[in-house]
């Protein structure tokens, strides 16, 4: 009878939890990410049904000033610009003026393997060209000054990595490239065919190059190991030329993203271009399209992430949904802005219902006990029982209790096996992220209750 009670209690509290409002269930989601990862700051841009729902900063845009961060906030978005690129070669596309099909040699003949690479490797990493920038913190080059150009020709005159098409292999020198392309093939500045075709009629005021900076940008941060925001050096202008240049607001990026499911800029067809992934020659599966990485399954989405000097972001679109989910930071070498957007897209595409959220709560006090060496026999099946030896109880006590505080706890998949529910769930901690492999009888007994590494 006291469990019955007790578990009244828990179904008639997540149930009223189910209900309040989305604004106030991210209000409170939001600052406790933002506080367990020790960054300055994060700005929160959620599109739902297709409409700006949801848009709110959270923390320091400058630490020093003591500046608050809000929506006006403008953040480096990094490689979360690909998209816009491709948006640009794929509008001149439109206009005849290049083929995705054509190869590097009809605009620059003398880099390497010129006559064998397409635009189209370029824009989805299977060009064999090495990447001139795979660091995550700045190194000393990248304070000087570049040009475009000098990056073409000291990478894409070295030998190729792979033979085209053969391999996929993230490469920040095949966009400064097709960046280098576009302008030849257009005549202009991709800065300007940007600000005039598609952020001036997306209405995205914010949306510039980083270069051009305002007083209200956020200060970039960084972390060296588990140590506190320290700020940090921007690249020098030059550096990201098409691969990651543009700087706006969390809000200006849900109108593109708005704009894409609407497919409001470009033609049709060219937004079929957009996310048809890659293969390579042989067949095999990338997962990226044209500037995007593409995922199927129940809740298809395109995405990309994005990383400069003291600056993270995560961009998502569950289009099926007409979802969109942004995240922007002032700190690299954190994990809060991929961990967040996916809390975040949790709540927003499975809506809490009271049977749902009964049963995360009762998983997730299962695994709290275990973290503290403590186990309800009364809600297992006497196998999982008998499997819950001392021995057991104590190794998942220590081997759990140190990866700190629960960031998220999602399930990700549910079906049947051998008359039983079979729940499989992410657990993302502070320190590393498990799997949760559940059984759980038609009573409501657990039968099973492991945790893998990830």
């Amino acid at each position: 009878m006291l469990f019955r009670t007790a578990f009244l209690v828990v179904a008639l509290s997540s149930f009223a939890a189910a209900q309040r409002p989305l604004t106030d269930r991210l209000n409170e989601r939001i600052p406790a990410a933002l506080a367990a990862s020790a960054a300055p700051s994060v700005s929160v841009a959620v599109v739902e049904n297709g409409q700006l729902v949801y848009a709110k900063a959270f923390g320091k845009a400058d630490i020093e000033k003591d500046r608050n961060a809000d929506v006006n906030t403008r953040y480096a978005i990094g490689s979360v610009s690909k998209q816009f690129t491709v948006a640009a070669l794929l509008l001149l596309a439109e206009e005849g003026k290049i083929s995705l099909d054509d190869k590097v040699a009809k605009y620059f003949p003398k880099l390497t393997r010129a006559t064998d690479i397409s635009i189209r490797q370029l824009l989805s990493h299977t060009s064999g060209y090495e990447d001139y920038a795979p660091q995550d913190y700045i190194i000393p080059d990248w304070k000087k000054p570049m040009t475009p150009q000098r990056i073409m020709e000291k990478w894409a005159m070295k030998p190729l990595n792979f033979d085209p098409g053969t391999r996929y292999q993230y490469s920040n020198t095949g966009y400064v490239l097709a960046a280098l392309i576009f302008e030849k093939a257009s005549g202009g500045p991709l800065s300007s065919f940007l600000a005039t075709r598609i952020f001036g009629p997306l209405g995205m005021t914010s949306a510039s190059d980083c270069n051009q900076g305002v007083a209200a940008d956020a200060i970039a941060y960084t972390r060296f190991a588990l140590g506190p925001p320290r700020a940090v050096p921007r690249e020098a202008p030059g550096w990201y030329h098409g691969a990651g240049q543009l700087c706006m607001t969390p809000t200006d990026l849900s109108k593109w993203n708005i704009a894409f499911m609407n497919k409001r800029i470009l033609a049709p067809a060219s937004y079929d271009e957009f996310l048809r992934e890659v293969k390579l020659n042989d067949g095999k599966s990338t997962r990226y399209a044209l500037g995007l990485s593409v995922a199927e399954g129940d809740n298809p989405s395109y995405s990309h992430s994005g990383e400069v000097s003291g600056f993270l972001a995560a961009n998502r679109v569950y289009p099926t949904r007409r979802v969109a989910v942004t995240t922007l930071s002032n700190a690299d070498n954190i994990g809060l802005t991929g961990a967040l957007l996916t809390q975040i897209a949790d709540i927003v595409l499975s809506p809490a219902t009271p049977a749902a959220e009964t049963e995360r709560k009762q998983v997730e006090g299962i695994l709290t006990g275990l973290r503290k060496g403590r186990l309800d026999r009364e809600l297992f099946s006497p196998n999982a029982s008998d499997y819950f030896s001392g021995t057991a109880i104590e190794d998942f006590r220590v081997s759990l209790e140190g990866l700190g505080a629960i960031r998220s706890l999602i399930k990700v998949n549910e079906g049947l096996r051998g008359g039983m529910k079979h729940l499989i769930y992410r657990v993302v901690f502070e320190r590393k992220n498990v799997i949760l492999n559940i059984y759980v009888q038609p009573d409501g007994k657990y039968d099973q209750f492991l945790v893998t590494e990830q």
